[in-house]
């Protein structure tokens, strides 16, 4: 009895022993494997058509981890969120950027890492159990889809029902306007023809012009000395009349201010009085053509009797 005790004692404690070594080893290795990876987080504003979990993330074309987790953002599903295990010693810093690629035009889609200037810190969790966010930037892939999707609607607008029509119709008009033209060949060769001489006289004629301009520009070139010195002599005159005239005027000064002072004052009543002198003759002449006789004896011009 007491060996059998004993045998289920050796028993327990074999197999706690056991329990204990496999429990260190999975946490050894599970230390070790978070010394060796880092978690990362990568949200995508685009679809991630064809990447799944345990996909590559490559840096510069180098395999660095994979895609650990893909799920749609819970407040924004238009956004998707990307858990990434990296290696621990890829130097992620704060201005590395994760964008959609794809090896080759049938290859499986991946995360490209690019960016990551030397002076720029590293990128790192601020507490223990945060996960630092990689910032996204748009892909190639979504620059040609979004480019594409562009282009059609261009051209779903530029070959609408209404644009057909008015492309049609422009055509027709093309159309009208050559027939128009091919009937009226001759008139439009007799209208070049007319353009021809009209141009041809036009050069003649300038080439006249321009000959009698240099001819009147070298005429007028050589008269130009003597006319300058005519002039001359004529603004010398001006001045010698100008001095003349000053020194008239200084001379009679005085009688010129006694004239304005009291001539002027005189010539006012004068003129008032020879304006009534002239409105009497006006009377007189009007009498004398109306009734001269009567106005020169004194009585009225008697009437011619008119025998009825």
């Amino acid at each position: 009895m007491e060996t059998k005790a004993n045998y289920v004692l050796i028993g327990s404690f074999t197999i706690l022993i056991t329990a204990f070594l496999l429990g260190f080893a999975l946490w050894a290795a599970k230390y070790s494997s978070d010394q060796t990876w880092q978690r990362y987080q990568v949200i995508f504003n685009e679809p991630v058509t064809g990447l799944t979990e345990g996909s590559s993330v490559q840096y510069n074309g180098i395999s660095i981890g994979t895609v650990d987790q893909l799920k749609l953002d819970a407040r924004d599903p238009r956004r998707v969120q990307a858990m990434l295990k990296l290696e621990a010693d890829a130097p992620i810093k704060v201005d590395t950027r994760a964008k959609m690629s794809q090896a080759g035009l049938t290859g499986s889609p991946f995360i490209q890492l690019t960016g990551g200037s030397p002076d720029a810190p590293m990128l790192r969790p601020r507490d223990r159990n945060e996960i630092p966010v990689i910032q996204t930037e748009p892909s190639a892939l979504q620059n040609i889809a979004d480019t594409a999707n562009k282009l059609v609607a261009r051209l779903d607008q530029m070959l609408s029902e209404e644009n057909i029509q008015r492309i049609s119709d422009t055509l027709e008009n093309l159309r009208a306007t050559t027939d128009a033209i091919s009937g009226q060949r001759e008139d439009i060769r007799e209208l070049l023809q007319n353009a021809r001489l009209a141009s041809e006289d036009l050069r003649k004629t300038l080439a006249t012009t321009n000959g009698a301009l240099e001819k009147v520009d070298r005429d007028v070139i050589a008269r130009l000395p003597g006319t300058m010195d005519k002039l001359d002599r004529a603004i010398a005159s001006f001045e010698s009349a100008g001095a003349g005239a000053n020194a008239l005027v200084a001379e009679n000064r005085a009688p010129l201010r006694s004239f304005t002072r009291d001539g002027l004052q005189q010539i006012a009543p004068t003129l008032s009085e020879l304006r009534s002198l002239m409105r009497d003759i006006k009377q007189i002449t009007d009498r004398l053509d109306g009734n001269p006789a009567g106005y020169l004896l004194g009585r009225e011009q008697p009437k011619e009797f008119t025998p009825k």
